[in-house]
C-alpha cells in the first residue's frame, strides 16, 4: 500500500462528533464568560429574529431536560424580554437534570416566564426545538414523541437548536422519531450526523455558530466536510504542448451480456472528464465493436485491455456479472500494477471470494472501493441496516480491512481513507438515485486517475464532481425527478472546466457557516 498522502484540510469545515464536543465543552465551560449556554440562547434568539425577518409573533419554544433545553429557556427569556410572545413547552420538574440548564430556568422564571406541561394548541409564528441535543442515545417515547409529531405536522418555521431533537448528532440516524426543522443552528462546531443519512432531510437550513471557541485548539477534527480546497492544486489549465498521451489512459471493464450499457456510461464520463485514451473491456462479445454515440471509445476484449501496460488506471464492475469469466478478469485486474477502482459486481465477487480480498490487501498499488450500502453489507459480512446504522464506522472499516480508500455512497456519501481519515461529501441529490449513477461516478474516478491525480484525492474529487454536476442540473430545471446518468456527464464536463477556469462553484447546499 502507497504511503498516506498528505492532505491539505486546512480549508475544510471540521466535524465533531459527541465525544469530542463534549471534551471542547468541558475546557471552555469553567472559564467561559458569558457561560457557554448564555451564548447559545442568545445566538438561538437571534436566529429566531432572523427567520422572522423582524416581525414580532407568538414563539412556541419546547424545552427537554438537559443542556439543549437549558439553551431554549436562555432563548425564550431573550426573545420575551424583546417584545415577543413566549411560550415555553416543558414536561418534568421544576429542576432540570443539567446544572446550567437550572440557572437557565430559573434566569426564565425571574422574568416573569412560566412553562406549561402539554403542548398548547394555537397558532404560532415559530416553533423552536430545544428538547435533546447531542446527548441522545435512546430513542424518543411517549410526552415528547407525541410533540414531535404534532409539531411536525405545523405549517409554520420550526428551528432546531443544536440538533433536530431525535436526530443522532454522530450517524444521522432517526431514534424512533425526530423533528423535521426548517432551520438548525447548530452549535459550537459541525455535527457528522447533520450531513449524512436522515440528516439532511431534517436539518432544513443549516448554520454553523463556533460561539467563539477554537475548537482545533482542544482536540483535533473527527472529519472533515469535502471542500475544493482539497484538491484546488490539481484543477490546473493544460499545457498547450501536450497530447493524449500526457492525460492519460483509462481502462475498464465490464459489459456483460445486457449491460453493455453500464460500461459505456462509465467509459463516456471518464472520456469527458479529460482522460486522454479510453479503452473498454467488453465481456459481452455480441456488443457493438464501437459506441456509436462516442466513437472515441475504443472497445476491446478484456484480455486485451488488461494485458501489458497499457492503463494508467483500472476500473472494473460497471456491467461485469458474476459469471465465471467474471471472477477471472477480477483476479487478473487485482495483480494490475496500476491503480485500481472496484464497484458494483466487482465488490460482490470481491465479498464472496477469501482469495481476491487477500490479493487486494497485498496489492502494491492504491485500491479504491464505492460501494452502496447493500455491497457494503456483503463486504462487511453484515446488514444494510447495520451499515446505514452508522456509516462512517462502516466505511473506515472497509478501508482498514481492505487497504482501500472507500466511499459509502449515499445521502451524505462517506469516504475513508486506510489511515482511519474520513470526510463527508454534501454535493448530490435526490435525483441522483437512478440507474447508472454509480456508473457515472467511477468513470470520473477513473478519468481523473488517468491524468495523474493522486489516488485519494481522485476519489474523493471524483464524488464531488459527480454531485456538484447533478447539482447544476436541478439548478437549471433538469431534475430531481428524471435526471438521467448521461445528462451528469455533460454537466460534470462543464462543471470540471469551469473549476479549472476558476469559477466560484457555490455547492447547492444547506449549510451557511
Amino acid at each position: 500500500m502507497p504511503t498516506p498522502r498528505t492532505l491539505n484540510t486546512s480549508s475544510l469545515t471540521a466535524l465533531y462528533d459527541a465525544e469530542a464536543l463534549r471534551r471542547i465543552e468541558r475546557h471552555y465551560a469553567p472559564a467561559s464568560s458569558p457561560r457557554l449556554m448564555e451564548r447559545a440562547g442568545a445566538t438561538g434568539a437571534a436566529k429566531v429574529m432572523q427567520i422572522l425577518g423582524g416581525r414580532h409573533g407568538r414563539v412556541l419554544v419546547m424545552c427537554g431536560p438537559g443542556n439543549n433545553g437549558g439553551d431554549g429557556f436562555v432563548l425564550a427569556r431573550q426573545l420575551r424580554q424583546t417584545g415577543f410572545d413566549v411560550v415555553v413547552a416543558y414536561q418534568g420538574d421544576e429542576h432540570p437534570q443539567a446544572s446550567d440548564a437550572v440557572s437557565a430556568w430559573a434566569s426564565w422564571r425571574a422574568t416573569g416566564g412560566v412553562t406549561v406541561p402539554r403542548l398548547p394548541r394555537g397558532d404560532f409564528s415559530i416553533v423552536v426545538n430545544a428538547l435533546y441535543g447531542i446527548g441522545l442515545t435512546r430513542p424518543i417515547e411517549g410526552e415528547h414523541a407525541a410533540w414531535i409529531d404534532a409539531v411536525n405536522d405545523m405549517d409554520c418555521p420550526v428551528l432546531a437548536i443544536d440538533v433536530p431533537s431525535g436526530l443522532n448528532a454522530d450517524t444521522g440516524a432517526v431514534l424512533g422519531r425526530a423533528i423535521r426543522a426548517s432551520h438548525t443552528a447548530t452549535m459550537i462546531a459541525l455535527k457528522p450526523g447533520l450531513l449524512t443519512l436522515d440528516g439532511p432531510d431534517h436539518c432544513g437550513e443549516l448554520s454553523v455558530h463556533d460561539l467563539g471557541l477554537d475548537c482545533a485548539a482542544v482536540v483535533q477534527p473527527s472529519g472533515w466536510q469535502v471542500g475544493r480546497g482539497l484538491f484546488d492544486h490539481l484543477l490546473r489549465p493544460r499545457a498547450r504542448n501536450s497530447h493524449k498521451g500526457t492525460h492519460g489512459n483509462a481502462v475498464l471493464v465490464g459489459g456483460a451480456r445486457g449491460m453493455a450499457g453500464a460500461a459505456l456510461l462509465a467509459g463516456r464520463a471518464a472520456l469527458k472528464v479529460g482522460a486522454g485514451r479510453v479503452y473498454v473491456g467488453m465481456l459481452d462479445h455480441a456488443a457493438l465493436p464501437l459506441d456509436p454515440e462516442q466513437p472515441e471509445l475504443m472497445i476491446r476484449t478484456p484480455a486485451d485491455v488488461l494485458a501489458g501496460d497499457l492503463a494508467t488506471c483500472v476500473a472494473i464492475g460497471p456491467g461485469l456479472g458474476q459469471s465465471p469469466a467474471a471472477l477471472d478478469l477480477m483476479r487478473e485486474a487485482v495483480l494490475s500494477p496500476a491503480t485500481l477502482v472496484l464497484d458494483a459486481d466487482a465488490l460482490n465477487l470481491l465479498s464472496q471470494h477469501a482469495d481476491l480480498e487477500k490479493a487486494l490487501v497485498e496489492r502494491g498499488a492504491a485500491t479504491l472501493l464505492t460501494p452502496h450500502p447493500m455491497e457494503a453489507a456483503r463486504l462487511l459480512g453484515s446488514t444494510t441496516a447495520k451499515v446505514q446504522h452508522d456509516r462512517i464506522a462502516a466505511a473506515r472499516e472497509m478501508a482498514r480491512r481492505f487497504r482501500a480508500s472507500v466511499v459509502l455512497k449515499g445521502c451524505g456519501s462517506v469516504l475513508a481513507l486506510p489511515d482511519g481519515r474520513w470526510f463527508i461529501n454534501t454535493t448530490g441529490n435526490p435525483g441522483m438515485a437512478s440507474a447508472g449513477m454509480g456508473d457515472v461516478l467511477t468513470g470520473l474516478i477513473a478519468g481523473l486517475l488517468a491524468q495523474g491525480w493522486p489516488a485519494d484525492l481522485a476519489l474523493i474529487g471524483g464524488v464531488h464532481l459527480h454531485g456538484l454536476a447533478g447539482d447544476r442540473l436541478v439548478a437549471l430545471g433538469k431534475g430531481p425527478n428524471g435526471l438521467t446518468a448521461g445528462e451528469v456527464i455533460e454537466s460534470a464536463r462543464a462543471a470540471f472546466n469551469a473549476l479549472i477556469a476558476g469559477a466560484d462553484l457555490q455547492e447547492v447546499g444547506h449549510i451557511h457557516l
